[in-house]
């Protein structure tokens, strides 16, 4: 809890005064101890000492300084309080866990470090008051069994004074109360206490041989009642080790243990053998154990014990208290089951104090101290806290200010014609406005409130309750000037508005302007319009309905047919685009095999001599032609490329030749072509998946693919992909007997083989299908996924996996890589829930990994964007415009093989250094600007001979 102003002036003023002291004091023997200078030795380290605290104290300056600048820096305040705590700024030291503790709960070491530095300087009695209200804010902050451990030790130490044993015992009690059903840390509560009691009976017993007098007897048969309560108490709560305190018991107890206690103690073991599953599942599981927690939680509620509950969800808030979905669901339980308005207050303000960031934890706190009758002026203090807290939606203040004027609008006494609450309410419902128009929009560029939610609700409260509907009216004119007139919805609400509290005028007049700005609906308001001229209106009124209604409808159904026409034509003119494409496409194709027929003998003759030349026998692939398409058929693909490895291959080289070799090698070579067409025919997509990114350099693709795949299912065939000089070009395709291997294949993308990873995805013929998208991988936020950048290269998923899993289940790591398998230092880390991948986030960001600086966030991948592949490139070896294209959808050489002095690509954007400058499209030729008399090689109408490529080459 946060100290209030009187408590950062009052606490501990004599103790700092103190501290001061002991401070000039220790300053004071440094000095003599280096005035003395006996020694060169001690000199030196003295000066290595005092070296030391300058750097700390820049470094403590340095943190003070970042704080003046944003003193919600968490870190920073740590670091600051470890820093002193270490130099001893004992008078710093307070001011500095004061101010942390006014903005954060403080975590359970820094209230143990804070508790016992003040213990340790604590003198008299007046000094031991305000370490005992320093624990009063520590207990309440978290529930930890070591803080109240170390409260109720302190305070026995003040047993001596005047009430002292009571106040131990009262502080004993709540501390019970506390964590006493703490299954695991509780029992050391109840045998302190126990351990308090047995001494306090040592002190009232009567010396040994002396009678006791009567009111020693009374005395002392009180205090052994006092402990066989203690142990009668303890062994009815499930606690572990519980059997011994049963044989502690039962030797301490001089009649043995009574039945009734006996009968509560196994019933207690029976719910510890209930509980101790999830115990051993949170001591074995890695913080911060939520999934645990949850578990447990949905356990103890299913047994509907309120105080296991509660202590159940204590205990996991003090492991995550940052998940705001784990304060939502322990709030809502106390505010429907214990109802208890010391306990749920302070929950929720517990709450928001963690979670700032969560409107849904101020609404509820609103509502329950609204349910437990608090004073207005706190209602108004947690709300203006509510709306400094930093929201991350537009719409989060929205639903607070809606929130607070509903609890404004139940103040109000409507039955009397003005009170101070009503204009109270008015000013509330007018501020809101402003804030969300000036506040809210300059952060996030909108209100929040499309639909002017609140601006509705005023507008019904002032025509129900306050009977005025002409600020009615006037607040729905606004919100139509809000862009809102377009939209029937919000004309029908006003009507009914007027229906229900207004007049048959107004409504008449609302539903004619209804028809002639509405554009969503027209037909739903015109229909509206009529039905109320049929029960309310005159002749006149109707023909003028009927008139508008008609108009309107005319002009709507005209609005659409212009669209439905335009929408048409588009579509013909790209069913004209695509048939223009596939008729370009066939004559590109045909002229292709007329012009490979003409050149038959010229290329087979020319071959001939190269063989003889060589000792050649295998024939050469021909040249691709450039006036090829960009994507390429099926059968011209397997032209320049065979699957089966077997055609195309060179044969042994041999310098003679026998007579006839050319009609032996053409007709040898129809075998493996018939036996590739019988393997086509084979062929099942649906029972393939496609391989690449495999080294060209790789053993025995077949095999060794076989043999990967082989527990996916039966491996039908593996067919590689070799160039015409029978080299592998680093994919292939598996087919399986069953389709259902392929699912399992799939699941072996990424897998290393020899060093690089192979990518699997489904065989799916991109000629057919061009919309079908590889990437398996979401393009959209990914909320139970973090991203991690800045890694070592050398790190590995066993690293990485350890470093993560301290903050939640790990289900997948992803360590990205290029195609060659090295290591980007990325990598993407997927939780089992958003609350561990958040807690993740908050952990492990800045963090540092072998020297290299870690940078978490939400996974949140950039959408996908189909390149552009008709903006030319202006970088040397990019490919001209109208260059063809191969079967990868990239030019076959990536040299431009046309002169500069003759084609100079248009630049529309040249980039400059300092931005980019903009040119006018303009066309070179022999490095002149196009211009009267100069012809441009795109506007050429004559084709050019090769005498005049020359003449253009030659020209200086």
């Amino acid at each position: 809890m946060a100290a209030t102003g009187n408590e950062e002036q009052t606490l501990l003023p004599d103790i700092e005064e103190e501290a001061e002291g002991m401070e000039r004091e220790m300053e004071s023997e440094e000095e003599e101890e280096e005035g003395m200078g006996v020694e060169h030795s001690e000199e030196e380290d003295e000066e290595d000492t005092s070296e030391d605290e300058r750097e700390n104290e820049a470094e403590i300056q340095r943190l003070e300084e970042q704080l003046s600048i944003n003193v919600f820096d968490y870190n920073c305040h740590v670091d600051l309080i470890k820093l002193l705590r270490q130099e001893g700024k004992l008078h710093r030291l307070r001011k500095a866990r004061q101010k942390m503790s006014e903005l954060f709960p403080l975590t359970e070491e820094i209230w143990l470090d804070w508790l016992k530095d003040e213990i340790r300087i604590t003198e008299d009695e007046s000094d031991r008051e305000k370490v005992y209200e320093l624990f009063e804010r520590a207990v309440k902050d978290y529930i930890c069994p070591e803080i109240w451990l170390e409260y109720v030790q302190y305070s026995i130490g003040g047993m001596g004074a005047q009430g002292g044993i009571e106040r131990v015992r009262s502080i004993f009690e709540r501390a019970l109360t506390a964590v006493g059903l703490h299954m695991t840390k509780g029992a050391s509560i109840w045998e302190a206490y126990r351990e308090f009691e047995i001494v306090i009976l040592s002190t009232v017993q009567p010396p040994p041989g002396s009678t006791p007098s009567q009111e020693q007897q009374e005395l002392l048969n009180s205090q052994l009642e006092r402990i066989h309560t203690l142990f009668r108490r303890q062994l009815a709560v499930p606690l572990m080790d519980m059997e011994g305190t049963y044989a502690e018991y039962s030797d301490w107890a001089e009649d043995g243990v009574p039945e009734m206690v006996t009968h509560h103690y196994r019933r207690a073991l029976q719910q510890l053998g209930k509980c101790k599953p999830f115990e051993e599942a949170l001591l074995v599981s890695e913080p911060p154990k939520l999934a645990e927690y949850q578990a447990y939680i949905d356990f103890e509620i299913k047994e509907g014990d309120p105080a296991r509950v509660q202590i159940i969800f204590e205990r996991a808030l003090a492991e995550n208290c940052l998940v705001p979905d784990l304060w939502i669901k322990y709030t809502a339980y106390l505010d429907r089951q214990l109802k208890i308005k010391d306990l749920v207050l302070s929950a929720h303000e517990r709450a928001v104090r963690n979670c700032p960031w969560t409107m849904g934890l101020w609404k509820s706190y609103l509502l329950a101290l609204e349910r437990h009758g608090a004073d207005h002026q706190t209602v108004t203090d947690v709300f203006e806290k509510a709306l400094n807290a930093g929201f991350i939606q537009a719409t989060d203040y929205v639903e607070i200010w809606q929130s607070f004027l509903d609890y404004l609008r139940r103040r109000v006494d409507f039955s009397k014609e003005w009170s101070r609450e009503l204009d109270e309410l008015r000013a509330a419902f007018a501020r809101s406005l402003d804030y969300l128009k000036q506040d809210v929009e300059e952060r996030f560029s909108e209100s929040g409130d499309l639909s002017c939610t609140i601006m509705q609700i005023w507008a019904r409260i002032e025509a129900l309750h306050c009977k005025n509907m002409q600020k009615a009216r006037e607040l729905w004119d606004s919100i139509m000037t809000k862009g809102n007139a377009k939209h029937a919805n919000m004309w029908l609400e006003y009507y009914n508005l007027e229906r229900s509290y207004g007049d048959a005028s107004h409504c008449r007049k609302a539903l004619h302007r209804a028809v002639q700005c509405t554009s969503d609906y027209p037909e739903h308001v015109c229909d509206v319009l009529l039905n109320f001229e049929r029960v309310e209106g005159s002749l006149e009124d109707w023909d003028a309905a009927v008139q508008k209604t008609e108009t309107k409808i005319n002009r709507v159904n005209d609005q659409r047919a212009r669209v439905a026409e335009k929408e048409a034509l588009q579509a013909r003119h790209e069913e004209e685009k695509v048939d223009h494409r596939r008729k370009a496409k066939a004559d590109k194709k045909g002229q292709k095999k007329s012009q490979k027929a003409n050149r038959t003998g010229d290329k087979r003759k020319a071959e001939d001599e190269y063989d003889e030349e060589w000792g050649e026998d295998a024939e050469l692939p021909s040249k691709r032609l450039r006036g090829e398409d960009n994507f390429g058929s099926t059968a011209t693909e397997e032209l320049m490329e065979t699957e089966s490895g077997l055609f195309g291959r060179r044969a042994p080289s041999r310098k003679t030749e026998p007579p006839g070799f050319r009609k032996n090698q053409q007709r040898s070579s129809e075998a493996p072509q018939q036996s590739q067409d019988v393997s086509k025919e084979q062929r099942k997509e649906e029972n393939s998946v496609f391989v690449s990114n495999l080294a060209f350099n790789l053993d025995d693709p077949e095999g060794k693919l076989r043999t990967l795949f082989q527990s996916c299912g039966t491996v039908q065939q593996v067919r590689p992909v070799f160039s015409m000089k029978g080299v592998f070009r680093g994919y292939c395709y598996v087919q399986f007997e069953d389709r259902l291997a392929v699912p399992e294949a799939l699941k072996l993308d990424r897998q290393d083989v020899d060093g690089r990873p192979m990518y699997v995805s489904p065989c799916v013929d991109k000629n057919k299908n061009p919309d079908f998208k590889v990437f398996k991988y979401q393009t959209a936020m990914e909320k139970h996924k973090i991203f991690i950048s800045g890694l070592p290269y050398t790190c590995t998923k066993e690293t990485l996996e350890d470093l993560c899993k301290q903050h939640g289940t790990v289900k997948a790591i992803r360590l990205v890589t290029n195609r060659s398998g090295k290591p980007k230092g990325l990598a993407y880390v997927e939780y089992e829930n958003e609350a561990q991948a958040s807690q993740a986030v908050l952990k492990m960001d800045g963090t540092m990994l072998e020297n290299f600086t870690l940078s978490v966030a939400i996974s949140n991948p950039p959408s996908r964007k189909m390149e552009d592949k008709g903006v030319p490139n202006r970088f040397l070896g990019a490919a001209m415009p109208g260059q063809p294209q191969g079967a990868r959808g990239k030019g076959r050489t990536q040299i431009s093989l046309l002169p500069r002095s003759l084609y100079r690509q248009s630049t529309p954007d040249a980039k400059a250094e300092n931005g980019t400058v903009s040119a006018a499209h303009t066309t070179v030729t022999d490095g002149v600007h196009g211009g009267p008399g100069t012809a441009s090689l795109d506007t050429q109408s004559k084709s050019l001979s090769n005498e005049d490529f020359a003449r253009m080459l030659l020209k200086k």
